[in-house]
């Protein structure tokens, strides 16, 4: 048995599921993300439903709704039908998913739902159903054939049901005007969050890791204060304590392959001049920008009288897991 071939034909299948899902998207869809919006607008919250594997597609919508700046919850069918149903409020958004549409537990909550002034958006793969015509807008998930080789076990329609839940979430976050700074403020713990919300100033070096120099000082007296800061670059300065210029281990091997007294040499004669810099006041994701863009590994930090007070090593963006 070709264990590969037969996965590839597995994910072939919901390859072109997926496809049949994407060309037939219609107004439908544009109408269930102006219901959410509007939802939204009105300080309501999205309420998701679903039994069995569609209820855990639901759970995953509601997780993304919420993490992007969408109010939502996830309502077990079962729960609503003693007591959680007070977590429905007027103007509410609802979004029910059912593959079939008929799904026993979920048809017995509608009648509960309609009597309240919400938006009823089905997630539904047969549009004639019960589900799609109790809703305000159904969206298709028809599928013509499960991957699964029995065409039983729910697969394609699972991952149609999935993929067509984070086209809602997606587009309702661009349509809500949802930034990365939006998102950073949401998982202030995670690595993003970081990087959207940590300052230049939190991750520069200073003290005794920052080594700043005269221009005129020998390189071999910068290279011991490098050791010693456990530096990979200093800065170099002038008389009046402005930037002149940076001096990086990449430098001292290029000034050694032209000369091999370099140790005897002013380390102004060696350094880069005009280096990358930034301002203190900046957020880390402008330095791994500019790290990126000019592929270094040390950024200058300036005050707003452009003065160097700082630098900003690779390593410690990887050891503050910024990166």
């Amino acid at each position: 048995m070709d264990y590969q071939e037969k996965a590839r034909r597995v994910i072939q299948i919901e390859i072109d599921e997926l496809a049949r899902l994407r060309d037939r998207l219609d107004g439908d869809f544009v109408t269930a993300v102006d219901l959410l919006r509007a939802a939204l607008d009105q300080r309501g919250k999205i309420v998701v439903l679903g039994v069995g594997k569609s209820g855990a597609i639901g759970r995953k919508l509601a997780a993304t709704l919420s993490s992007t700046g969408a109010p939502a919850a996830n309502l077990n069918c079962q729960d609503a039908l003693h007591g959680d149903l007070g977590l429905v409020d007027a103007g509410d958004a609802v979004v029910a998913l059912s593959y079939s549409g008929e799904t026993r537990e979920l048809i017995d909550v509608l009648p509960h739902l309609k009597r309240r002034p919400i938006a009823l958006i089905a997630i539904t793969g047969r549009p004639g159903s019960s589900l799609a015509k109790a809703s305000d807008v159904a969206l298709d998930v028809n599928v013509e054939r499960e991957a699964c080789p029995l065409n039983l076990a729910p697969t394609s329609s699972t991952t149609n049901m999935l993929a067509l839940c984070d086209a809602l979430a997606m587009v309702l976050l661009e349509a809500r005007g949802f930034r990365k700074e939006d998102f950073a403020e949401l998982h202030p713990g995670g690595s993003l969050g970081r990087v959207l919300l940590t300052r230049v100033t939190d991750i520069m070096r200073t003290g005794e890791a920052f080594v700043v120099v005269n221009a005129d000082e020998p390189v071999g007296g910068v290279l011991e204060k490098m050791t010693r800061a456990r530096a990979g670059a200093v800065v170099v300065v002038d008389p009046e304590g402005r930037l002149g210029g940076i001096f990086t281990q990449g430098d001292f091997v290029r000034a050694f392959q032209r000369r091999a007294d370099v140790a005897t040499l002013p380390v102004g004669d060696c350094m880069t001049r005009n280096p990358i810099c930034i301002t203190s006041d900046k957020l880390a994701s402008e330095v791994l920008r500019l790290f990126d863009d000019h592929r270094i590994d040390d950024l200058v930090v300036l005050d707003a009288e452009r003065r160097p007070v700082g630098m900003v090593d690779t390593q410690d963006l990887s050891r503050l897991q910024i990166l």
